[in-house]
């Protein structure tokens, strides 16, 4: 039994919580249920914007602290955490594999589940945990050590736990999970560990799994426990044995779009970063673009049958995964378009249909390892800007460097972007800096880091590093830009009372005017912001939430960045915000 079952059923009995199964329809219907955040992204299609316009541009300045809630101890890392709130409980996930329940009207911790991790688990980028996702009785969450757990709504306790992948190998899991007729759907983390990225769906009742799709060319699926197809065709991009640990981690998770009935998953970076060892035939040619790495991928959710595929960076060396969100909306024109801002500093954009190429646009500032990109979605690659082949080097063991724009951090990293159907724009946080960067020799050995690659991230100006960015899908057009100090790492969200609201490194939690990105108000939160806020209504007030606690990639992998933001304090705070009835007409 959970240890904090009796405060659990304390809490639950003073707020006359009234559990019903949460279904299908209650997570097609996530956005416009505004008392209630059941999915990832408020909305499964990821465009988290909400449609409430009680909080709207003239009153935002009323805007004030109703509860904060800490997560404490001595294990406070980065919290990327998601709010969910469902029946009166908010739910968010914790730095190493935690997750909450908090009584949405007190602040009060009502249970806390804690993964019991293992030692030896190999995270990539922080100890952090993105949440969860709500279905039935039950929510569902990820840990470090490759597991998918579900556990009981009302207490806490665990339900089933399944293993998505050996921790052993690499392989770890800090996405939300998406949930799609009664599915939860998860990918995997581990890219930089030789890993095979994998998506996979279990009965949400069971945990039993349903189907698998590895996204590299070669792996075989299944299908209720039987082999199904293969993904791509053996050999066809990748060259001798080098598929079998070619990397393409789905470490950020999916979107669902219900309207044409497909999840949409990205991969990440092929294995290992060295292009050259990766190269099949004429390394300029398609044989060597290595699918599905560094690919948008259209998924069947019932099979699990790959519907189209999309790759952003074929034949990569700069480790720009494939993975940032892929939203679904539809146009101030009235199409219906798939959104993605890469990793590599283009801005794609999708037909909803088949996943064909529409258009791009460079979002950041001097990209440097293509020149631009086709009228088939191609990159025109700089070769110069591509780092050396090793072997060609008098050492064999390093070769030419090169400085590459983005960093491998991105031009936008795993920070969601949001979508306002009210604007018709999107807003998106990025970052201006780049790389030093080299190839090395290398040999995969399970377990061990498999990049093959050294490299230095640099600022590019000196007087800002993050840009929250205004554009206009339809004609690429940055229709205003914040710049910030440190770099950006938190969520953004939108909403239909015309406010652009996203965290800062240095603690601030800002509003923006979504017209104009005026600032109309500013919370001081005393820890980095790397998380996603969101907004509900509760007795006729609107709220506003976001975790405060700063950790991630970049204090671990940021080279000279990383020196520049070494003040900034952790944290681990979760902090709410009303607008107060009285002054909500103010």
């Amino acid at each position: 039994m959970n240890r904090f079952i009796l405060a659990a059923c304390a809490g639950l009995m003073a707020t006359g919580v009234a559990w019903a199964d949460v279904t299908e329809e209650d997570l097609l219907n996530d956005q416009a249920t505004t008392d209630q955040i059941l999915t990832n992204g408020m909305g499964r299609h990821l465009q988290r914007y909400s449609p409430l316009d009680t909080l709207n541009q003239d009153n935002v300045k009323n805007l004030v602290p109703a509860w904060a809630f800490s997560l404490g101890g001595e294990k406070q890392r980065g919290q990327e955490t998601q709010p969910l709130i469902y029946d009166g409980v908010m739910y968010i996930t914790g730095s190493y594999s935690r997750l909450y329940a908090i009584d949405l009207k007190t602040g009060q911790e009502l249970w806390q589940y804690d993964a019991r991790l293992p030692e030896g688990i190999l995270p990539c980028c922080d100890v952090v945990n993105r949440g969860g996702a709500i279905y039935g009785d039950k929510i569902f969450f990820g840990t470090l050590d490759a597991r998918i757990v579900a556990l009981d709504l009302k207490t806490g306790d665990v339900v089933w736990r399944k293993q998505i992948a050996d921790y052993k190998a690499g392989y770890s899991y800090t996405a939300a999970p998406i949930i799609v007729d009664g599915l939860v759907i998860t990918g995997n983390s581990g890219g930089e560990f030789g890993i095979v990225g994998e998506v996979q769906a279990r009965d949400a009742e069971t945990g039993d799994l349903v189907w698998t799709r590895p996204v590299i060319e070669g792996h075989m699926g299944t299908l209720n426990g039987e082999e199904s197809t293969m993904t791509g065709t053996l050999n066809a991009t990748w060259p001798g044995d080098m598929w079998k640990t070619g990397g393409g981690a789905t470490w950020l998770g999916g979107s669902y779009d219900a309207e044409t009935d497909t999840l949409v998953f990205g991969a990440g970076n092929p294995a290992p970063w060295n292009s050259y060892l990766r190269a099949a035939g004429n390394p300029e040619g398609t044989e060597g673009d290595n699918l599905y790495a560094a690919s948008r991928i259209g998924i069947d959710p019932s099979n699990g049958e790959i519907k189209w595929h999309f790759q952003t960076t074929p034949r990569e060396g700069w480790d720009y995964d494939g993975v940032n969100e892929v939203v679904a909306y539809t146009d101030n024109d009235g199409n219906k378009r798939y959104a993605t801002a890469d990793r590599n500093g283009f801005f794609y954009v999708l037909n909803r249909e088949d996943g064909a190429f529409v258009a791009a646009y460079p979002f950041v500032k001097d990209i440097s390892w293509a020149d631009g990109i086709d009228e088939q979605g191609r990159p025109i690659f700089n070769e110069a800007n591509r780092p050396g082949d090793p072997t060609a080097a008098a050492d064999g063991q390093k070769g030419s460097t090169v400085f590459a724009v983005p960093s491998f951090l991105g031009g936008k990293n795993w920070m969601p972007m949001a979508f306002s159907q009210k604007t018709g724009n999107f807003y998106v946080p990025s970052n201006e800096w780049g790389m030093d960067l080299w190839n090395e020799p290398i040999s995969y050995k399970k377990g061990a880091a498999y990049l093959g690659a050294g490299f230095t991230i640099k600022p590019l100006f000196e007087d800002y590093i993050g840009s929250l960015k205004a554009i206009d899908p339809i004609t690429g057009e940055v229709k205003w830009e914040y710049k910030n100090q440190a770099p950006l790492w938190g969520g953004v969200m939108t909403t239909a009372g015309g406010l652009v609201f996203t965290g800062t490194p240095e603690g601030e939690f800002k509003a923006f005017n979504d017209e104009t990105g005026e600032e109309l108000w500013s919370f001081q939160t005393g820890s980095g912001i790397v998380g996603q806020p969101v907004t509900w209504m509760q007795d006729g007030e609107q709220y506003v939430s976001v975790i405060s606690g700063w950790g991630g990639a970049v204090p671990l992998w940021g080279g000279e960045v990383a020196k520049e933001v070494s003040y900034l304090n952790q944290g681990g705070l979760l902090w709410t915000f009303r607008l107060p009835e009285q002054l909500a007409s103010n």
